[in-house]
């Protein structure tokens, strides 16, 4: 059986390019209802982000993450922009950009 961390990595692997998740949303997808801390916690041990893209996994509020573990949230915007995903003061527009975890799971 897999465990939590491994679940989460197998989750955000399959976020398309161009699109985002929330940390909560990947928490319901592994079955860990405000599991939000515990999937930061997790993509902070991420050695592999090409293909693990945590870079595409922000807050509730499409915020990006301060403590991005690749470069801080800089680098996350420039990934993200990158992807064709745009950022306004530092959030992500969430109804335009969130991915459906449902239809990729």
């Amino acid at each position: 059986m897999e465990n939590f961390r491994e679940r989460v990595f197998k989750v955000v692997a399959k976020i398309p390019k161009g699109k985002v998740s929330t940390y909560g949303d990947i928490a319901r997808a592994v079955g860990v209802n405000g599991g939000a801390r515990a999937v930061g916690n997790a993509l902070h041990s991420n050695t592999d982000p090409i293909n693990i893209p945590c870079h595409r996994v922000v807050n509730s509020a499409g915020r990006l993450a301060p403590n991005y573990a690749f470069g801080g949230s800089n680098m996350q915007a420039k990934k993200l922009l990158a992807e064709g995903v745009e950022i306004w003061r530092g959030r992500v527009d969430l109804k335009k950009y969130r991915a459906d975890l449902d239809t990729l799971l």
